[in-house]
């Protein structure tokens, strides 16, 4: 029996399934300035002038899900090292203005300093967005809870930070992604322990308060690190 044409009594012909598109949209989250931000582009949609909406398109018939994700992306990026990962379909049933649509989020994060975009993409604070597509700001919290997820897991840094770094700047990094405050003690027990961090025996110069010692990641460990919860 061919199962592509066979007919169920609760859901009719198959075939009619295939009339439904599905699409991807990409949520690049950049650390910049000590600051969470995210890519938008201004909504390409008449009904939604004046809103932003996260980039995107749909699925061509010849496409898998991730080469249309780095399709989306491939104009606007004049840089290469992005690594994409797959959070989670939405569907809604007639979002679409022609049918239903299947919507598959992809997310990153990177240093946005050095992930220059090009093209009407921007980056915007996460905690000062403009007006979304209302169906794009559920990929985009999905995506972040997602990321919430990954600091937690592991360690992350290494491509966010400077080469040199504080305590104090690595955790007002887990802080703002993570939308808390952390124990000051217990957040640099858990690093010490860890065993990833390389003590310079330097000192910040030129700041308004009190200079704090500096650190690099030691790269090796780091990487074998990267899967060890540290359970904040």
């Amino acid at each position: 029996m061919n199962t592509y044409t066979a007919a169920n009594p609760s859901t009719g012909d198959a075939r009619e399934h295939f009339k439904m598109a599905v699409s991807v949209d990409c949520v690049i989250f950049g650390w910049e300035d000590e600051t969470l931000k995210v890519l938008l582009l201004p909504s390409l949609e008449p009904e939604h002038q004046g809103c932003w909406m996260l980039p995107g398109d749909t699925v061509q018939p010849e496409e898998t899900l991730s080469s249309a994700a780095w399709r989306v992306l491939a104009p606007h990026a004049a840089f290469s090292g992005l690594e994409l990962e797959q959070v989670h379909a939405f569907g809604t049933v007639h979002r679409h203005p022609v049918g239903s649509l299947v919507s598959v989020a992809y997310y990153s994060l990177v240093n946005a300093a050095q992930a220059p975009f090009k093209g009407t993409l921007r980056w915007h604070s996460l905690k000062r967005l403009p007006n979304l597509l209302p169906y794009h700001k559920e990929m985009l919290d999905t995506c972040y809870r997602r990321l919430q997820h990954k600091v937690i897991d592991g360690p992350i840094g290494i491509d966010l930070l400077p080469e040199k770094f504080s305590l104090r700047t690595l955790q007002h990094l887990y802080e703002t992604i993570l939308d808390v405050k952390l124990d000051r003690r217990n957040f640099r027990k858990k690093f010490f322990n860890m065993d990833i961090l390389v003590d310079l025996n330097e000192e910040e110069d030129s700041v308004p308060h009190r200079p704090a010692r500096l650190y690099k990641f030691d790269a090796g460990k780091y990487d074998l690190r990267t899967k060890k919860t540290l359970g904040f």
